[in-house]
């Protein structure tokens, strides 16, 4: 029995003109999302305060929305400062009586609910866990960070180890970051090592990039 001529059945490489259909194709550009232009990889964020959610944004956009009255208040621009203060990091005991059931956790005023929101990044993404304004007050009593702080675009991330606890005054969209380097390195129960190693290092450059508060010395 002869084979069969396979040879001729053997599919042939792509036309040229399908080359564009078999390679993969490039990411699409970011864009503002309030004009449309294309943005670069360092570009500014704004939050819209109806939608509770972050929107990208080109220069003169995040120009124009940092002015508190612009568009009537629902989008604000998201500011770039990182401050510390060694003082400000709740007790235990304050952490205890916030309820918070995790070391790690940031916190910001929301406007339109008046009052302050806790989130806990988490492998399912943003917890938000209700806080007791009187315990927020307690907590936070005289830090200079929480004096500071501006509703809804800026949070205070504190996270406690064995041996200390820190607070910064950051970014909300760096908060947000930060929830997703955990989504996305976190295995098992824990977190397990490399997530560790990741939350390790997220704070160590918050710690390079951060200042002192107004009038002070930068956070050693």
């Amino acid at each position: 029995m002869t084979a069969p001529d396979t040879a001729r059945h053997r599919p042939g490489p792509p036309s040229r003109g399908l080359h564009r259909f078999t390679r993969p194709r490039p990411p699409a550009p970011e864009r503002c999302e309030l004009c449309g232009t294309a943005v670069d990889t360092g570009h500014r964020h704004l939050v819209d305060t109806a939608q509770r959610s972050l929107a990208c944004a080109c220069p003169p956009c995040a120009l124009l929305f940092a002015r508190p009255d612009a568009g009537g208040g629902r989008f604000r621009t998201v500011p770039d400062r990182v401050l510390a203060d060694p003082g400000s990091a709740p007790s235990a005991a304050a952490w205890g009586a916030l309820h918070i059931p995790v070391a790690l956790a940031f916190f910001f005023h929301h406007s339109t609910l008046g009052r302050p929101v806790a989130l806990c990044p988490s492998p399912a993404g943003a917890t938000e866990t209700e806080i007791d304004p009187a315990a927020w007050d307690t907590a936070f009593a005289g830090s200079r960070l929480a004096a500071l702080l501006e509703p809804d675009v800026e949070a205070l991330l504190v996270r406690r180890t064995d041996d200390r606890a820190v607070c910064y005054l950051v970014p909300v969209d760096v908060a947000y970051e930060l929830v997703g380097r955990m989504r996305l390195h976190w295995k098992g129960f824990d977190g397990g090592a490399e997530a560790r190693a990741a939350l390790d290092a997220f704070f160590a450059a918050l710690e390079r990039r951060a200042t002192g508060v107004p009038g002070e010395a930068a956070h050693p």
